[in-house]
């Protein structure tokens, strides 16, 4: 099974809190994006949006410019439903982070929550960092957030990789330089705990 057929296929299976990275709000992310971005008008691409409600608080923040990128056609579409009419005010983008063609210089956030942590080939995570390079303007930001250390070793049955921020800010390379970090106790809706890394970076 490819990698895109796995994911409609959970998303098609498990309701939106039926999934162990759900929360109803990403309290730690919005207050990075805030932190980071210049202005309403900043352009925020949410990588793995999935059917996050990231975007419904970023629009009830009435930022402009916003993107939600997912693999799954069946996550964008249930985020498109729960948005209604809102929907219309968001850019969707259904691909695969490692090959989409995304405009240069165009982010001024950069935004993913549990995608980076997925990709445990190196090719697949050096096309990860090279798209992040395109697309993110110079000197805007970097939101990645992993499995930390002691977060689990696999998810909706694949493999992950965790990390610790040295070791993450080692895989984005020399082009993004590290502002800050943090670790985060998700508690899933099953009661179970993970533990989140965020990394914030800025791109050189």
């Amino acid at each position: 099974m490819d990698v895109q057929t796995h994911w409609e296929k959970i998303y098609a299976e498990k309701a939106p809190k039926a999934v162990s990275w759900y929360r109803p709000h990403l309290e730690t992310s919005l207050a990075l994006i805030e932190q980071t971005a210049s202005g309403r008008s900043a352009s925020v691409i949410d990588v793995g949006g999935g059917e996050s409600t990231l975007v419904d608080d970023l629009l009830a923040r009435e930022y402009e410019n916003i993107s939600v990128l997912d693999i799954s056609q069946s996550a964008i579409d249930a985020n498109r439903k729960r948005l209604g009419k809102a929907a219309a005010h968001v850019h969707w983008l259904v691909a695969n982070i490692t090959n989409v063609e995304l405009q240069s210089s165009t982010y001024d956030v950069w935004h993913d929550r549990a995608v980076f942590h997925f990709l445990t080939a190196a090719a697949d995570r050096n096309a990860y960092v090279r798209q992040v390079a395109h697309a993110v303007k110079r000197g805007g930001h970097v939101i990645v957030s992993t499995f930390g250390p002691e977060g689990p070793a696999r998810c909706s049955g694949l493999d992950v990789v965790r990390y610790d921020a040295e070791s993450l800010l080692s895989e984005l390379g020399a082009h993004f330089s590290m502002l800050g970090s943090s670790t985060e106790l998700h508690r899933t809706p099953f009661g179970t705990i993970q533990q989140f890394l965020y990394c914030h970076c800025r791109v050189e």
